[in-house]
């Protein structure tokens, strides 16, 4: 090979890696963005929160809802409430209603943001039908939770702690390629009871403090239908749910997961679900669970 054939060789395979790597940019080019607009909140993106630990904050501000629906989806999309106020730092669940105005099943998904974009970097949203691919089944009407608070570190940003009042708005576009879709029917309000949703949602919610079998930031959760609260050797539960007398059932566990401090004052765990067909879900995965042979466990955070 001749010197020259040499450089152009150089000089090809120089410019292959140059358009390698320009075609892998480009190729992560949108989830790239994305996890930068996550991690920054630009343009109003907002944060994604397994639960609201925040302490709250006497400081209250509005927060507007706003919906749109891409032209070529026939779907009616509105919120039930206009407006809530919020206290920083307070978990709020609100609904949207949608509704599908064709004659067949049509999956779509929601893009979202908030103005001013300054406040997305502490809008976190817990529970949120824009998390995935939505299937709405015709003339199928669904109220859709969202289940958010605000951070009180918004207090602590000198660029957005003149911020008093955050519009929440989404857009429903038909999805072109779905993935990871969910029925919206799941949120009736006559729904069965779904221990593989469940299961789902204690691993998003749940299992960052809680395991079937061992004990760890809380005690463990296997066979906790059918048991007496506070009975797990080892863990040190509050002097509140060790006195209570509790055993803990469907009933008793939904009345839990939706206030455990106001079910038992003093009680430890300081997380809610409040949105009902997601606390019936996670006790059918807990009743499930219960039913197969284990260790003695216990409960959600008790």
């Amino acid at each position: 090979m001749t010197r020259l054939q040499r450089k152009n060789l150089t000089i090809v395979a120089g410019l292959g890696v140059i358009l390698a790597a320009m075609i892998t940019l480009v190729s992560f080019s949108v989830p790239l963005y994305r996890l930068f607009c996550a991690a920054t909140g630009f343009e109003g993106t907002t944060q994604r929160a397994a639960e609201d630990t925040a302490t709250v904050s006497k400081h209250m501000v509005t927060v507007r809802f706003d919906t749109q629906v891409a032209d070529n989806l026939p779907w009616q999309f509105e919120p039930v409430q206009n407006a809530v106020q919020v206290h920083l730092g307070e978990e709020k669940l609100v609904f949207f209603r949608a509704k599908n105005l064709s004659d067949h099943a049509i999956i779509g998904h929601a893009t979202f943001n908030v103005t001013p974009s300054k406040a997305g970097l502490y809008f976190d949203k817990i529970q949120c039908f824009c998390f995935s691919d939505e299937r709405l089944e015709p003339g199928e009407s669904v109220d859709m939770p969202v289940d958010f608070f605000v951070d009180p570190a918004l207090l602590k940003d000198a660029n957005a702690r003149d911020v008093d009042t955050i519009t929440l708005s989404y857009t429903f576009f038909p999805s072109a390629s779905p993935t990871d879709v969910e029925d919206l029917s799941r949120f009736a309000p006559n729904a069965p009871p779904s221990a593989a949703r469940g299961g789902q949602l204690f691993a998003e919610r749940c299992a960052a403090c809680h395991a079937l079998d061992q004990n760890r930031v809380g005690p463990m959760l296997g066979g906790v239908v059918g048991r007496r609260a506070a009975s797990i050797e080892g863990y040190p539960y509050s002097p509140a749910l060790t006195q209570s007398g509790i055993t803990w059932s469907a009933a008793t566990l939904d009345q839990w997961l939706a206030g455990p401090r106001h079910m038992v004052p003093g009680a430890k765990m300081p997380v809610r679900v409040l949105e009902a067909n997601s606390r019936r879900d996670l006790i059918a995965y807990l009743e499930a669970q219960s039913k197969k042979p284990a260790k003695a466990t216990e409960t959600a955070g008790k």
